[in-house]
């Protein structure tokens, strides 16, 4: 059997994972990031979400830069994005994002973690972890080449849905008395698409049509929301609605077929019903159907939806966010979508990325501590990203300082992250 040794373990090329591998090799570790496909980005490019939303408040005040922006401007420089810009919500809610193409974005990862000296490795699948008081001792995968088993310093679980905590017998937090996790969504390309006249649809218009499609059972989602691709006419829509358990293999095979019969069906409704759509047909579907919400850590401490509104400066607050708590409900069509203040942020503190029990772990991406409902705010991935930044950075500053991540001198790694770009008043 084959065996590593890296410095930093990630598990997990999603957005989160990959920043996270980016930071931690700038900053010295040997680093390898696992990832199940043969790319990184998760669900910017696997799930195809097509879009980057949460960068700034709603006032315009940016927070979220480092390397989540070097992103950005390397996938401008080749054509695959437009950059940031605005759009109007049907909820009325004025939303900064930057629209991407899925498929630029891939060679655009891969330049910045090699160049960084970080080690992919693709088509890897986690089989389990040894783990040896608080700490994980050992990873097994299975790659291509058979069982391999990797012996990391300290480990990023960037997985999503925190698969290599689960194996080491991790603690997560349950859901609440009435709360049910957020459904997925299956993306789909869509095209070609007659922009000028589908951006001229009123807001009321485009509500109504959406209702419409509900209503027709074409539509899953009362939504006909949509991320322009750069160069094309086409379009990536957000608009079926899967409720199922992301960890379950059985549930997660019937979601797949499922979120492609609703895109099928969204199509055909888009192209009989929606102005500028008429000559338009399904292109292309999303690899791997969106998971909003799985597994949470219980982690060192609990981020709340109190905390967020209050805009609590946590002393070792790591990054910032500005998203709305957006929840789409297991059963419905519709949306329960919460404003913060025109200029209101809020921290993310560096004890929600630690697990409890566990020393040389950290958790990156949507499965940090903290509530449902602020969950329903933080899991987006520029706030990913910079959560990321801050994981990777950190593990390579424990590593300088022999200390367990746990005990991570946040003065020390915040003074860094300003350094490499992060915004963090």
């Amino acid at each position: 059997m084959t065996t590593l040794a890296p410095d930093v373990l990630v598990i997990g090329g999603g957005m989160a994972g990959t920043v996270a591998a980016i930071a931690a090799a700038r900053a010295g570790a040997a680093t390898v990031i696992v990832e199940r496909f043969g790319f990184l980005g998760g669900a910017a490019t696997a799930a195809a979400v097509g879009q980057f939303v949460g960068w700034e408040t709603a006032a315009g005040r940016r927070v979220v830069g480092g390397i989540a922006e070097e992103i950005v401007a390397r996938l401008a420089a080749i054509g695959g994005s437009d950059g940031h810009s605005h759009f109007t919500m049907s909820t009325g809610h004025r939303m900064d994002r930057v629209q991407y193409d899925p498929e630029l974005l891939k060679p655009v990862l891969d330049a910045l973690v090699t160049e960084a000296g970080a080690r992919p490795l693709f088509h890897a699948n986690l089989l389990g972890a040894e783990r040896e008081g608080g700490r994980i001792a050992a990873v097994h995968l299975l790659t291509k080449a058979g069982p391999w088993a990797l012996r990391p310093r300290c480990v990023i679980d960037a997985s999503g849905d925190l698969d290599l905590l689960a194996a080491a017998g991790a603690r997560f937090l349950p859901l609440g008395a009435g709360e049910t996790a957020q459904p997925a969504t299956a993306m789909f390309r869509f095209g070609p698409i007659d922009l000028a006249a589908f951006g001229a649809i009123a807001g009321a218009e485009l509500a109504a049509l959406a209702q419409q499609g509900v209503a027709e059972g074409r539509l899953a989602r009362a939504a006909l929301h949509a991320s322009r691709i750069a160069g094309t006419r086409d379009a990536w829509f957000n608009i079926s609605r899967v409720a199922f358990d992301a960890t379950d293999p059985i549930a997660l095979s019937d979601a797949e077929i499922e979120g492609r019969r609703q895109a099928l069906a969204a199509a055909s409704f888009l192209r009989d019903r929606v102005p500028g759509c008429d000559e338009g047909r399904l292109v292309a579907l999303a690899p791997a159907i969106g998971v909003r919400e799985s597994r949470r850590i219980a982690g060192r401490h609990l981020l709340t939806e109190d905390e967020l509104r209050a805009g609590t400066a946590f002393a070792d607050r790591i990054a910032w966010g500005a998203y709305p708590i957006d929840i789409h409900p297991a059963q419905g069509a519709g949306l329960d979508f919460v404003e913060f203040g025109a200029d209101h942020a809020y921290a993310i503190p560096f004890a929600s990325l630690v697990p409890e029990g566990l020393d040389n772990v950290l958790v990156a991406g949507r499965g940090i501590s903290a509530t449902h409902r602020a969950h329903a705010a933080t899991r987006v991935m520029p706030t990913v990203m910079a959560i990321g930044q801050a994981a990777g950075t950190a593990a390579a500053l424990a590593l300088q300082a022999n200390a367990a991540l746990a005990a991570t001198d946040t003065a020390r790694l915040q003074a860094r992250l300003r350094d490499d770009g992060a915004i963090l008043p």
